[in-house]
């Protein structure tokens, strides 16, 4: 991140106005096969056109986990997280226990519920049927991987569990080495990467029984269950399944004009977003942050909300 600064040389003052050059901001994001990867990508163009003196780059990673691993060693600015993660990573529980980390969200930008795909001819047709089937749990180092072996654990299911990036194991699906995989869904909608893999072969999505659902609701408030309809791909039926919120977070250590600005930006766009994420066409993303934000925002992004008259939660309150 470049900062303007002022020198005393000879006792003469040369000062660099602060407007002079841009603030440098990297986006963590996730794997470059990814819907959200694209999001991401017109994020960093807004931010560039709309947000007077920053400039921001988008960085490919693990998602998540890998997003809030870099955040805390101050090589990205901000980055894609899930609600439910980036609540354990506030907290310091879960992965994080005893390791609190100082984040606060700047947006929400959609509900993401997680696909459990499977190849049709791997004869799987219910989530205990996975018991040692070789199956990926979601790209490593994600926030789909950490939830659904808690849901796994919760459920008390089992698989031979392969890890690999998003590329890795779309290859591996399509070549029969590996069943299946846990898949964020692009709104009620398959990821991109998984109808890459239904051009290749024919595929099914296991969803959760009513008991399943109900375990789920009572034993882990920190995810949704979610009921998808008809029409996720052609040719599958409507399920339940698991869900939790993705949004953008940033370290504490990012001033609020900084924040400000992003967030004005992003709430001031009416056609981007949608056109890189079909999902988010009509959405409402300052409802969706307030609906399902989990940790405190940002001051620069509740400087927004409040300008713009929107009642903060408490839990969503800066300092709350």
């Amino acid at each position: 991140m470049k900062h303007a600064f002022c020198a005393l040389l000879g006792g003469t003052m040369l000062a660099t106005p602060a407007l002079a050059q841009d603030t440098d901001l990297l986006i963590g994001s996730t794997s470059a096969s990814s819907s959200h990867y694209g999001y991401f990508v017109a994020v960093g163009q807004l931010i560039n056109e709309n947000a007077e003196g920053l400039s921001a780059s988008v960085v490919e990673t693990g998602a998540t986990m890998d997003n809030i691993r870099r955040m805390a060693r101050g090589q990205v600015d901000l980055g894609l997280v899930t609600t439910n993660t980036v609540q354990h990573a506030v907290t310091g529980t879960n992965a994080f226990d005893g390791n609190p980390q100082d984040l606060h969200l700047l947006w929400v930008y959609t509900n993401a519920p997680q696909n459990v795909v499977v190849r049709k001819d791997a004869g799987v047709d219910s989530l205990e049927g996975l018991k040692g089937v070789r199956f990926n749990p979601g790209i490593k180092g994600s926030s789909t991987e950490a939830t659904t072996e808690a849901v796994f654990e919760t459920l008390g299911l089992t698989a031979d569990f392969v890890r690999g990036s998003t590329t890795d194991i779309v290859g591996a699906i399509k070549d029969n080495r590996v069943a299946g995989y846990v898949k964020s869904g692009a709104g009620q909608k398959l990821d991109g990467s998984t109808m890459d893999i239904a051009t290749s072969v024919d595929i099914t999505v296991l969803g959760l029984t009513d008991e399943q659902a109900r375990t789920l609701r009572d034993e882990m408030p920190d995810i949704s269950v979610v009921d998808i309809p008809e029409g996720a791909a052609e040719g599958i039926p409507t399920y339940s399944t698991w869900s939790f919120g993705v949004g953008v977070a940033a370290p504490a250590s990012m001033d609020e004009e900084t924040a400000y600005k992003i967030v004005s930006a992003i709430m001031a766009d009416e056609s981007a977003q949608a056109n890189a994420m079909a999902s988010l066409k009509g959405a409402d993303l300052a409802q969706m942050t307030l609906d399902y934000g989990t940790i405190p925002l940002h001051p620069g992004a509740a400087r927004w909300f409040q300008e713009e008259g929107l009642e903060i939660p408490a839990k969503l309150q800066p300092g709350g």
